[in-house]
């Protein structure tokens, strides 16, 4: 018993250094919910089939809430960031075809939460609350168009409006819809990605939705998805409030959309488990006596060899940090760092010749 409770805690004391520690286990970024859609029903009766869809971070865990309804429902990952899942309508639910439907993404101790902005019923919309002190306004809804709308294209969209608020972006004739993420207070950006299965012309009406609180506004999309985008010198700056009619877009200016440590790990533990499991031994000699000794030094050796492997391998591990930009252009590109470079989400860059600073 005292050699099994000196052999915990040894291991134990070795955490730190096998990067087991619960700190270590709960770093990384926050997930990110990019899209939520329901397959609408024709009514809300008894026996009806929800259908839900949301995409986002892969391998996190998905739980959708329907007001009205006491149970939750677990979303299953049915592909990489794509977490589907169907609810049965029972006779003791109490939903309506507005009925709030809310879903929380979670990765360890961080989470994301959305709200789905379309009814659950074919032919109808939420209905904007009328109540509250939030207050929910669009002042500019824009696209930059691109030359052919054909699969793996993206259309980068931007939406100005009132802060902290969850901005979407829906397609006439395709279901479901995107989020856009607010880059900065009232500014909300986003980029779609065609799919080959998309049916949609250069016209298709494009509306954005705005909820803040329980208040709801929404705006179509008042130009075409086709086009050549103007030169460089002759493209205004759209931001209302913080530039003139006559400042141009800076194709080498953008904004730090994500920063992801990438680990990178060696093969080669060789060294590190043979010299753990002589430690161990060593260590577990001094344990009990006799039969009591060999077990020990057994036990220690095992465990040695574990924790000399663990030590080695992280001894051997690398990390590098993938910082993502997205260009006012609408265009994204990616920087690797062998250290973290210290570029927090929002913050406004410049990007020349590969070379990433910040935006004085």
């Amino acid at each position: 018993m005292k050699m099994m409770r000196t052999f915990c805690l040894g291991l134990f004391a070795l955490l730190p250094f096998l990067g087991l520690d619960g700190a270590a286990a709960q770093s990384g970024p926050a997930p990110r919910i990019s899209g939520f859609e329901i397959q609408q029903v024709r009514r809300l009766a008894p026996g009806a089939e929800l259908d839900f869809t949301v995409y986002g971070t892969p391998g996190a865990r998905a739980v959708l809430h329907i007001d009205g309804v006491e149970r939750t429902l677990l979303l299953d990952e049915a592909r990489a960031g794509v977490y589907q899942g169907t609810y049965v309508i029972s006779s003791r639910d109490v939903i309506k075809p507005d009925s709030s439907v809310s879903v929380n993404l979670r990765i360890g101790n961080q989470s994301a939460r959305a709200v789905l902005d379309e009814s659950l019923v074919q032919g109808t919309r939420p209905r904007p609350a009328s109540g509250g002190n939030a207050q929910a306004r669009i002042e500019r809804f824009d696209v930059v168009p691109i030359a052919e709308l054909r699969g793996g294209n993206e259309l980068s969209f931007t939406l100005y409006g009132s802060p902290g608020g969850q901005a979407s972006v829906s397609f006439s004739g395709l279901t479901g819809r995107f989020f856009l993420e607010e880059v900065r207070p009232g500014e909300y950006s986003g980029a779609y990605t065609i799919r080959n299965s998309d049916r949609f012309e250069a016209n298709t009406p494009v509306l954005a939705t705005l909820r803040v609180g329980d208040r709801i506004t929404t705006a179509p999309l008042g130009r075409s998805l086709v086009g050549m985008p103007p030169p460089a010198q002759a493209r205004r700056n759209p931001e209302p409030g913080r530039a003139g009619p006559g400042n141009v877009i800076c194709d080498t200016c953008g904004l730090i959309e994500a920063v992801n440590m990438v680990e990178i790990k060696s093969q080669d533990n060789t060294l590190g488990t043979i010299a753990g499991g002589v430690v161990g031994a060593i260590v577990g000699s001094q344990v009990g006596s006799g039969n009591g000794t060999r077990a020990a030094q057994v036990a220690g050796a095992l465990g040695g060899a574990y924790a000399g492997n663990r030590i080695q391998a992280n001894a051997n591990k690398a990390h590098r940090y993938d910082v993502v930009v997205r260009l006012q252009t609408g265009a994204s590109q990616v920087i690797s760092f062998e250290k973290d470079p210290g570029y927090r989400i929002g913050e406004r860059v410049r990007l020349v010749n590969g070379v990433l600073t910040r935006d004085q």
